[in-house]
Parts: C-alpha cells; sequence; structure tokens
C-alpha cells in the first residue's frame, strides 16, 4: 500500500512566482531533466533482469519515447553510446546517477506524521534510489514520540536542530493544505533548499528553493477529460 500511495502521483515544478520553470543551468530544458529518472529506472529494470546492453530504440519502446529524443536528451551530456553496440547500461546508469546526484544518499526530513506520512516513512523505494528520511515531524502532541517506520515522530519545533544536524536540504511535506505555507516557511527557515510537496496547494518560496509538487486528485482530473459520462443509476 506505501508503493501504491508514492507513486501515484502529478508532478509539476514551479518558481517562486508561480511560472512553469523551462530550462536549467546550461540551458538544459527541465523537462528533459525529469526524462532522467524515468531513463534511470528503466535501465536499473532492465540490469535486474540480467541485461547488459541496450539500445533508444529499445528504451524508446518501453516508454513511448520516440528513440530519437532518447538520443538528444542524452545528448547534452555528453557521449554514451556507439551506432551499432548500443548503450552499456551499467554505465549509463552509472552515469545518469552521477548527473543527478543521486550516486549519494541524500538525507530527507518527512513533515506529518499522518497516514501518508506513515506509507513514506514505510517505503522501500527511496533508499536504493539516492535518499534516506531521516527524521519524521509532527505537531500533533498525540503522534509524538510513536514510532513511524524506524523512526521516532518528533515536534516541528525541532526542525531547524535536526535539519542542521543532518545537513538536510530536502523536505517532504505531508500536512495538511492549512498548514503547509508554515511548515515551508519553517523548513527555509532551518536550511531546506528543496520540497517535494504533497498537500493540495502552491506554496510561496524564494526564487532559489525548488518546490516539487504531487497530486493525485490533479492527476486524477487529467484523465478524465478523456472520458465519457455514465449514467448514474
Amino acid at each position: 500500500m506505501a508503493e501504491e500511495i508514492v507513486l501515484m502521483d502529478v508532478r509539476s515544478t514551479l518558481s517562486s512566482n508561480g511560472e512553469l520553470e523551462q530550462e536549467q543551468g546550461g540551458g538544459i530544458p527541465d523537462i528533459v531533466i525529469g526524462r532522467l529518472p524515468v531513463y534511470l529506472r528503466t535501465l536499473k529494470m532492465l540490469l535486474s533482469h540480467g541485461q547488459a546492453v541496450t539500445s533508444s530504440q529499445e528504451l524508446g519502446e518501453l516508454l513511448g519515447i520516440s528513440s530519437a529524443q532518447i538520443r538528444k536528451d542524452l545528448s547534452h551530456f555528453g557521449e554514451f553510446g556507439k551506432q551499432g553496440t548500443g548503450y552499456n547500461i551499467s554505465f549509463l546508469c552509472s552515469q545518469l546517477e552521477e548527473i543527478l546526484k543521486v550516486d549519494y544518499i541524500w538525507p530527507v526530513v518527512l513533515v506529518g506524521a499522518g497516514y501518508l506520512g506513515h506509507a513514506l516513512a514505510n517505503y522501500n523505494g527511496f533508499e536504493d534510489r539516492g535518499f534516506r528520511i531521516v527524521e519524521v515531524f509532527d505537531n500533533n502532541p498525540e503522534k509524538l514520540a510513536a514510532r513511524v517506520g524506524q523512526l521516532a515522530v518528533k515536534p516541528i519545533s525541532a526542525i531547524p536542530d535536526v535539519v542542521g544536524q543532518h545537513h538536510c536540504q530536502i523536505a517532504i511535506i505531508a500536512v495538511p493544505a492549512g498548514s503547509a505555507q508554515a511548515v515551508a516557511d519553517l523548513l527555509i527557515e532551518s536550511g531546506i533548499k528543496s520540497i517535494l510537496c504533497y498537500a493540495p496547494i502552491t506554496l510561496t518560496v524564494p526564487k532559489a528553493v525548488r518546490v516539487e509538487y504531487i497530486d493525485p486528485v490533479i492527476q486524477l482530473q487529467h484523465m478524465t477529460f478523456y472520458l465519457d459520462k455514465l449514467s448514474q443509476s
């Protein structure tokens, strides 16, 4: 169940003024950066099945992306394969991990110890992909000191000390929308530079702070546009 909750998402990245960001440093479009983790996940799946070499055509068929687009995306970062021989999967995985800076375990703080917080804390797909939740926080006295996964819930007031202690730059917000902005403000004041927000709200943050949003309802609403209404009996 935890994995289902984490993976059913919709992601968007907004700048502090609410505009969708188009490019990263070096002029690389943000949409290209967003596809790299998908390539990495697919390559690791192939590697786990014992496959050593792949091609842009095979990756394209697996992902529903043109092989030309995959080659173009990768070309922003160098040459990783040769025509006729394809890509060495292990090598390309290591290169993408280095590009995405997940050849390192990033400490992450999680704010919110409700059902979603429990699911996230117990999700086993973080650490082998570059992330470790190091602390969980909540402002509900009944949840303090309770265990979420392997961690004891701490009060939100402890965020500044914990962020400094673990040198955290990343936080996950899993609190109701009405509390999310105040939580984000405290996290940013404590030194957090990137936020993954599950609350159904657009946060106001400094330009230097990056926010990614996950809202399953938006994804569902996107899907219903393409469906036909059925009569209710």
